[in-house]
């Protein structure tokens, strides 16, 4: 959520930034919401004050209509009271939901754009993954290898779901083998998080606002939802929380399915696992402090690119503009890795700054040198398995159909499998 104090101090940068962002708000109306709250609370104050000393004075006075007198103005200020009450609650209301509106204030050197088309390039690593032979898509891979099965899993969830088999499931968790092996030499505290948390908890990391609501899987009896990464799920981990500073930072590294409805997403990417209902990732999440926030997300950002490398995946790093950097975020890096049957890149990790939009609604703050501040969050995707899957297979496949294991995930898929179909 923004610093109220930053809209108040800073109306015009506040809506600069809304208008980089292609957001038509007005700070005017969260202000003059703010100033109708303090004079409510004022009012309040003012009659229950007045209140007390009418209830004070009652028991000395000896005129039966000075008593009485007294008596009615009481019950009429109890009853300004309870009617100036109704009317704070409904705009306190009113200015939270206000408030909830606002995207968190971008860093300076995110660049402007409307869209994708003016995102940053950063950086390349290797080149565009050519063959000698007409290659295949990762699904035809998958059939052919029987490692992906979407027809059978359609036959029992629907669209956008599938089966991973075999070679395919070993793949995955030297995925996660590997993500291990790399974070928790950055003092990374790995975590299997819940799956399923309340829309409180959903609502204070801002995915609910947005256009969020309708990517998100409701367990409506129960007042819950699934996740859609597990950052959902960690940051609230120490919701209500004061991290001692000699902790910081803490690092934690998610492990999780993660369920989107891709409501927004009719008629993209219907062939495959790369836009799917249910896949697994693993993620890193940091807290840290307002003044090391930004030399974290260049850690975050540096891993990723170590464990992209080291699969030797052809990619580049995208820094995203203004109008394609989600609404928690100060800042958002793509890693994009290129999917040979679509002759492009496409994103396979993010990692965003959020600095205190987050922290600020889960109350999570930090002690240092005695004092308390709002933390700072990050998130980074380590691995979105099934991309990376469909990214392996693509740019791993050889002339007969099998499909080269990367030498870093040997170790856990195992050295025969080298030149080997997978079945």
């Amino acid at each position: 959520m923004i610093d109220i104090k930053r809209l108040l101090e800073e109306p015009e940068r506040v809506a600069q930034n809304n208008q980089n962002r292609g957001k038509s708000l007005d700070p005017q109306v969260a202000i003059h919401l703010y100033e109708k709250r303090v004079g409510l609370i004022e009012g309040v104050q003012e009659l229950r004050t007045r209140g007390n000393e009418i209830a004070s004075r009652i028991p000395s006075v000896t005129s039966q209509d000075e008593r009485k007198a007294l008596v009615e103005e009481g019950k009429g200020i109890k009853d300004q009271v309870k009617e100036k009450e109704a009317e704070l609650a409904q705009v306190e209301v009113d200015f939270a939901i206000e408030l909830k509106r606002y995207p968190n204030i971008l860093r300076e050197d995110v660049p402007a754009g409307k869209d994708e088309t003016s995102n940053e390039l950063v950086r390349t690593f290797g080149e565009p993954t050519t063959f000698e032979f007409e290659p295949k898509d990762h699904l035809d891979l998958g059939m052919e290898l029987d490692v992906i099965d979407m027809d059978r899993a359609a036959k029992v969830s629907g669209t956008r779901f599938a089966y991973l088999k075999g070679d395919a499931v070993l793949l995955e968790f030297a995925l996660v083998q590997y993500a291990l092996q790399v974070t928790l030499k950055e003092g990374f505290v790995p975590v299997i998080p819940p799956h399923m948390i309340s829309t409180a908890a959903m609502s204070a990391m801002g995915y609910l606002e947005h256009g969020g609501e309708e990517e998100i899987y409701h367990l409506k009896n129960d007042d819950l939802v699934l996740i859609g990464t597990s950052e959902q799920s960690i940051g609230p981990m120490l919701m209500n929380e004061i991290i001692d500073g000699d902790t910081i930072p803490l690092r934690y590294l998610g492990f999780s399915p993660c369920y989107r409805r891709e409501a927004g997403s009719y008629g993209k990417d219907t062939r495959g696992i790369i836009r799917v209902h249910q896949f697994d990732k693993v993620e890193m999440f940091s807290f840290t402090t307002p003044e090391r926030s930004d030399e974290e997300h260049h850690l975050l950002l540096s891993i990723q690119e170590r464990l992209m490398q080291g699969l030797k995946l052809p990619h580049r790093v995208m820094k995203l503009c203004s109008g394609d950097t989600g609404a928690p975020s100060a800042r958002t890096y793509d890693i994009e890795t290129w999917i040979p049957s679509q002759k492009t890149y496409r994103e396979t990790s993010s990692t965003s700054n959020t600095t205190d939009f987050q922290t600020r609604r889960l109350n999570t703050r930090v002690k240092l040198e005695g004092k308390n501040m709002l933390a700072h969050a990050l998130n980074g995707t380590a691995f979105a398995i099934g991309r990376l899957v469909v990214a392996i297979m693509e740019n791993y496949q050889q002339a007969d159909g099998s499909v080269m294991v990367p030498d870093v995930l040997q170790a856990w898929v195992g050295k025969d499998r080298l030149q080997k179909r997978m079945k």
